[in-house]
């Protein structure tokens, strides 16, 4: 049961974060986590590293070298003015940065979105005067609901496509996704709003391009641009085509770090400049929910419940619930044998996929992006989000997703 004890501090201390004046980071109250159930013997050191996904580690080290690419050049804030001119008010500009971010994460994979999004987030508050908290909570709920259509999206939607068999994945996801993704995507721009009155006003705001900051840099930038749409095109081609033919996401990061690291003579501060924190973060996620994972305390309780837990309205209810605790993928991977068993078919897998990801705006540490974005936030801006502040608008957010998919999802 101290898994389970160290898991709930864990928890208190993220919505805390503040112990007799001295703060506590996030990645620091994770490690501090897995470290309790190393010291305590609950956990090997061999159990610990073998628990840590180092496929999503170099992912995400290959994205956050990329994205330092992107920031140090400029070429970023720079080509956002081709994305975001057209936006003539307050509510034009939260309505575009939904619809681009939630879009986009659909194809870049939500964790892709969170690294070179916060950045982009942090500009047009500074540049336009609106509240960096608002900007950030609707590019953490727009990257959750958008990546839910696509079988790329995430890692959860990735696993339910290729374990669950599901035939052309990327129409499937589309067929029965799109409609209520592009609506869920809606309601993040209403909530937002509804929570942040006053930073989205109809007074006409002025548009203009951010310069170059550095033009070799920003030649690589462009470069690593190209890089990330070739081989993510690369990858739905080769998934619709023959899923066997498929490569790991991993590829798509280290080829996008690549020029960068390679051909600029600023690679040792591309390095230093890498999110480290976020992946002490990841590496500490993986060993303490691994040790709760074997536990087998969630999968006992779920059975002695005695509940049916194969139809859409369960399965939602379990999945954002289980998500918060276990984490989605892990959650994802206990499930679908169970589903499978059932003879579950297409809508309830796409429920589990959907449940799953749209999970990630009940809380923070409901999904991996969002503490990307609160980590990349402090460290960059100074800003953040407490847990309060997103479960204020996350949990009727969460209300109108489950409500919105579980609809269509019977309906189709």
């Amino acid at each position: 049961m101290f898994p389970i004890l160290i898991l709930a501090a864990v928890f208190l201390l993220t919505a805390v974060r503040q112990v007799r004046g001295f703060r506590l980071e996030i990645w620091q109250v994770m490690c501090g986590g897995a470290a309790a159930v190393l010291l305590s013997g609950d956990m090997k050191p061999a159990q610990a590293l073998a628990a840590i996904d180092w496929d999503v580690m170099a992912f995400l080290l290959g994205m956050f070298a990329a994205g330092q690419v992107f920031e140090l050049s400029g070429w970023l804030a720079h080509a956002k003015f081709e994305v975001f001119k057209r936006a003539r008010t307050g509510a034009g500009l939260l309505l575009t940065f939904v619809f681009f971010m939630g879009l986009a994460s659909a194809l870049l994979m939500n964790d892709t979105l969170a690294i070179i999004g916060t950045p982009v987030a942090l500009l047009l508050a500074r540049k336009h005067g609106v509240s960096p908290k608002a900007l950030l909570l609707a590019l953490a709920f727009s990257i959750t609901v958008g990546s839910v259509m696509s079988p790329i999206g995430n890692p959860q939607n990735l696993l339910v496509a290729v374990r669950g068999e599901l035939a052309a994945p990327f129409l499937t996801f589309f067929k029965y996704l799109a409609i209520p993704t592009l609506l869920n995507l809606g309601a993040v721009f209403l909530v937002v709003r509804y929570y942040y009155p006053e930073e989205f006003r109809a007074a006409e705001l002025k548009q203009s391009q951010e310069p170059v900051k550095d033009k070799d840099l920003a030649r690589l930038a462009r470069l690593t641009a190209g890089v990330l749409v070739l081989a993510i095109g690369a990858k739905i081609v080769l998934v619709s085509l023959n899923p066997a033919l498929d490569f790991r996401l991993t590829w798509i990061a280290l080829a996008a770090a690549a020029p960068g690291l390679l051909l600029s003579s600023r690679r040792f501060e591309i390095m230093r400049k890498v999110d480290w924190s976020t992946l002490a973060f990841f590496a500490g996620m993986f060993a303490l929910m691994r040790c709760v994972w074997d536990t087998g305390f969630f999968q006992e309780l779920i059975a002695r419940s005695g509940a049916d837990i194969t139809g859409l309205g369960p399965i939602i209810a379990v999945s954002v619930g289980l998500s918060q605790l276990i984490s989605n993928v892990p959650l994802v991977a206990l499930y679908l044998p169970v589903l499978r068993h059932a003879g579950g078919g297409t809508p309830e897998l796409l429920a589990l996929a959907a449940a799953s990801t749209f999970a990630g705006n009940l809380f923070i540490l409901g999904a991996a992006s969002n503490v990307i974005i609160i980590q990349n936030a402090e460290k960059k801006g100074g800003e953040t989000l407490t847990f309060a502040e997103f479960a204020r608008a996350g949990i009727p957010l969460t209300f109108i997703n489950a409500i919105i998919y579980w609809v269509f999802l019977k309906l189709v």
